[in-house]
């Protein structure tokens, strides 16, 4: 017997639709055939996605809760019972077996044409993209796992300029539709940080690592941005930590984009030669600066 959808995704039969959304999600993410190579997780991914699909959905959710498991079946018929319409007769029939052979008539069951259920669901997915392309957009293929087996390739076009959470629908890629009338897929778009850039809204935050003499002295040098390498002059005295703000170089928006903010990061070299170590040692004799009290 069938494991209840409730069950599969571990809530009461009470729970909402944002206690349904999450317990998919944490499920799915653990579950998913990509990330779980383990024994019976692929079965388990198909399960509790098709539990989502019919929870989330009202409909088909109050269908399930007064028919059980075969609700589609009891409530095509139920619904088929209850029209005013007049029933249409010859419909094509298709013999079954299940303790004896026996024939049913599938128009009759669920309504002429398979119809009576309306629009197919909408399936979700989630799509990681780096600031780099959340920047420039362009185009991504994904492979999304179906409820009942099997995978669907598409390509999605990512809008430049995308921001973490933006839904991206790809219409009649959900659920079929008795109707003929599918539903879609909505892809949720989560910009993943990069080593090289930090995203905070619409500004983007990058590391600027420069040598001690460029941190004392001052100096103009390139940062590189997701628009390509722009020019910063450092003042001088900058330490670690201190942020250089280029207007206009975050993430493109309508009217307002963001700022890139580059943060200072002094390096020092790893190995110094005999006259770089003769000069560094000049430099702490005549030098009065304490790093331990700032002056």
């Amino acid at each position: 017997m069938a494991e209840d959808l409730y069950s599969a995704l571990g809530v009461s039969r009470s729970a909402d639709q944002k206690e349904i959304r999450r317990a998919y999600r944490e499920k799915a993410r653990k579950f998913h055939p990509d990330v779980n190579k383990t024994p019976g997780a692929e079965e388990t991914f198909k399960r509790i996605s098709e539990a989502h699909d019919v929870l989330s959905d009202p409909e088909t959710r109050s269908q399930y809760d007064r028919f059980g498991e075969n609700f589609r079946q009891y409530a095509a018929a139920d619904a088929a019972r209850s029209s005013e319409q007049p029933r249409r007769s010859g419909g094509t029939r298709y013999t079954w077996s299940g303790g004896g052979a026996q024939s049913v008539n599938w128009e009759d069951l669920f309504g002429g044409g398979f119809g009576g259920f309306g629009r197919g669901a909408d399936h979700t997915a989630e799509l990681e993209i780096t600031v780099e392309e959340a920047y420039r957009g362009g185009r991504r293929t994904v492979q999304v796992a179906s409820p009942y087996g099997g995978a669907q390739e598409y390509t999605i076009d990512i809008p430049a300029g995308a921001v973490d959470g933006q839904r991206l629908r790809i219409a009649g890629a959900g659920g079929a539709g008795a109707d003929g009338q599918d539903g879609d897929l909505l892809v949720t778009l989560r910009v993943k940080d990069s080593k090289r850039y930090r995203l905070s809204g619409a500004d983007i935050e990058t590391d600027l690592p420069i040598s001690p003499w460029e941190a004392a002295l001052g100096a103009d040098v390139s940062v590189p941005t997701p628009g390509g390498p722009v020019t910063v002059h450092v003042p001088p005295g900058s330490s670690t930590g201190r942020r250089l703000r280029l207007r206009g170089q975050g993430m493109p928006r309508r009217g307002q984009p963001g700022d890139l903010y580059a943060r200072v990061k002094v390096v020092v070299p790893r190995t110094l030669s005999k006259k770089e170590k003769e000069l560094f040692e000049q430099l702490r004799d005549v030098s009065s600066f304490d790093a331990r009290r700032g002056s």
